[in-house]
């Protein structure tokens, strides 16, 4: 039995990833293969109590703390990935710790060394070097009007609301980390079909 591709949709607040997700997943299972869904920090119950705090704008707490809280959520989600891939079913994630990288790293100024081995200490060099991964980029002004949208939150989120300057930094953040790793960057202000196109042209190679 193959083991399973383990495939990440990552970028800002609004981009589209969990709609990417989606396509793709109903892409691969008209190919015969088996796949499961995490939007991280999501993906089993412990992890979803932890996304519920790391959600919460009205908590106040640390980028390290942000960290710790990010990787426990991942520690545990990577549990779960692991065995399906074992298994020969594809992941398919919306985030990993690139978007740590992106958020406590360039935006709340954290070393991304430190980053980088805390989370290769609790996953692994499998969850740290994805099969495949892109970056989904979309302009400002756009990817507010979308998170507007969505309707107000009965909560302040700790992210989504963060000052301009903040989210700069996490774009730029993410531009960064496409040019460190040499990931793809994806124009997500096109229609979600061409979006969706453009990613699986990048995917279809692994399925050989």
């Amino acid at each position: 039995m193959k083991t399973g591709k383990y495939i990440v949709i990552e970028g800002n607040d609004g981009t589209g990833k969990s709609t990417q997700v989606e396509k793709i997943r109903e892409l691969l299972e008209n190919e015969g293969i088996e796949s499961i869904e995490f939007h991280e920090p999501a993906g089993s119950p412990m992890a979803d109590a932890i996304r519920t705090i790391l959600k919460d704008g009205s908590l106040e707490r640390s980028g390290e703390t942000n960290l710790l809280l990010f990787t426990a959520a991942r520690h545990e989600i990577w549990r779960r990935a692991q065995q399906e891939l074992a298994l020969g079913k594809w992941v398919v994630a919306a985030r990993n710790y690139y978007s740590t990288v992106a958020y406590q790293g360039y935006g709340e100024g954290l070393s991304l060394d430190l980053i980088a081995e805390t989370m290769r200490t609790f996953t692994g060099e499998r969850y740290l070097n994805p099969d495949f991964a892109a970056i989904l980029h979309i302009d400002r002004s756009v990817r507010e009007s979308r998170i507007a949208n969505r309707g107000e939150l009965e909560k302040p989120d700790a992210f989504e609301s963060r000052n301009i300057d903040f989210q700069t930094k996490v774009t730029n953040g993410y531009l960064e980390i496409a040019k460190d790793k040499g990931l793809p960057v994806v124009d997500a202000s096109q229609s979600v079909e061409d979006v969706t196109r453009e990613l699986w042209t990048r995917i279809q190679p692994l399925l050989l």
